[in-house]
């Protein structure tokens, strides 16, 4: 589930557009079929797959059509479409997906943000479809809804190997009607079903605090097309302050633009520093983000940064490149683990195929979409409550021991 409107995605579920209820897709590229991967690669006139291997194929299909008793109430056109999304399925990447007509008109719905939802953002762990995080103040988050609830059931369906982008479909619907959704809370044994309304859903972007003995916060929920100007003017803030002690939380904070979170790097990094890199492995060449030269901190700046594993996609990017740079520590517990570029490419007018064509590298070559990243100070957040929050005491408890 990020944007970069130009050429590169990382949606919030989107890691859709922040797609509340929506999925996060890291990186995406909307374009050309042969914009960064030639869909027909492998499968020249030399290499096509043989009669033989097509055999069962054809075999199944003419038994379904004889025996099946849903035979006639399913087109040719419908099977031809079942049967590339099979295809898709058969690389076990959860987020590449084909998209038949119907899919499709629905995700582009969720790319325009045009839809209602119930605002979290969902992915694939270990095989499961799991919280990434509630968006604030949002319907979600308002039933208790947490980062890291297992969702095991939407509407009476099953999600056991449900596609992100199948129950994202399921999830999302008119504003003021009902949802209903069996999660395993983090930590539980027993199921709860949270009957959501849903609703038009606002991304909250960037909130200040000014906390004692000089410790700015800037708690950052989302990396929006608008974020770069409010962590600026949040830094001028911080700057004007006379403060030099940071804090940087990103806990629940599922991504967005990638273009956000460079920007936002670039501020405290020399020109040419490295941010984060493209790698493609075998099908291209690595495109590498340095920084854009902002720098505005010298060595007095200390600063922290909150993660948990509701921090993905730009979010890790921005952490990964401070943390290994040497600007920032982390604190907190594993970030999710959503390092992933995806391209939207069109297959026929009405239908599209979204696949993954790169993973996003940290500058010190750490793969985002296998590990996450692991914080220097690891603290639980799940005992935290609004009046003493846990994660961020320890982080002022660190800057307080600094000169």
């Amino acid at each position: 589930m990020d944007f970069n409107f130009k050429n590169k995605f990382l949606p919030y579920g989107i890691t859709a557009v922040i797609a509340l209820i929506a999925v996060f897709y890291v990186g995406f590229s909307v374009g050309k079929s042969n914009a960064l991967l030639d869909v027909n690669s492998g499968l020249t006139n030399t290499t096509v797959i043989s009669q033989d291997q097509f055999a069962p194929f054809w075999k199944t299909w003419n038994i379904l059509n004889e025996k099946d008793v849903n035979s006639t109430s399913t087109t040719d056109q419908d099977k031809i479409w079942g049967a590339i999304q099979g295809l898709a399925a058969s690389y076990n990447d959860p987020y590449t997906v084909f998209f038949p007509p119907t899919q499709n008109a629905m995700f582009q719905s969720d790319i325009a943000g045009n839809f209602g939802g119930v605002g979290m953002e969902i992915g694939i762990k270990d095989g499961q479809l799991i919280v990434i995080a509630p968006v604030k103040d949002s319907p979600a988050s308002l039933a208790g809804v947490k980062t890291g609830d297992l969702i095991l059931n939407i509407n009476g369906t099953s999600t056991q190997g449900m596609p992100v982008d199948q129950a994202v479909s399921y999830i999302r619907g008119p504003k003021g009607t009902t949802v209903s959704v069996t999660f395993l809370p983090v930590g539980a044994k027993d199921t709860v079903v949270r009957k959501i309304v849903r609703d038009t859903i606002n991304i909250p972007t960037l909130d200040t605090v000014k906390l004692p003995g000089g410790i700015f916060v800037i708690r950052l929920y989302s990396f929006t097309a608008q974020s770069p100007d409010l962590f600026r003017t949040a830094l001028r803030e911080f700057v004007l302050s006379g403060d030099h002690k940071l804090i940087l939380d990103l806990r629940g904070n599922p991504g967005g633009y990638l273009d956000a979170a460079w920007d936002m790097a670039s501020y405290f990094l020399p020109a040419g520093k490295l941010v984060v890199t493209e790698d493609f492995g075998t099908k291209g060449t690595p495109n590498v983000f340095k920084s854009k030269g902002y720098d505005v901190f010298n060595s007095n700046l200390k600063m922290f940064i909150l993660v948990n594993s509701g921090s993905a996609s730009a979010s890790e990017i921005l952490a990964g490149a401070l943390s290994e740079q040497g600007v920032a520590k982390l604190v907190g517990t594993k970030t999710f683990g959503k390092g992933v570029v995806q391209e939207l490419i069109p297959i026929t007018d009405a239908t599209s195929l979204k696949v993954t064509v790169a993973r996003w590298l940290t500058p010190g070559g750490h793969n985002l979409s296998h590990d996450g990243l692991d914080p220097a100070y690891v603290v639980s957040d799940a005992s935290s409550t609004p009046t003493n929050d846990i994660v961020q005491n320890k982080a002022v408890d660190l800057l307080n021991q600094l000169p």
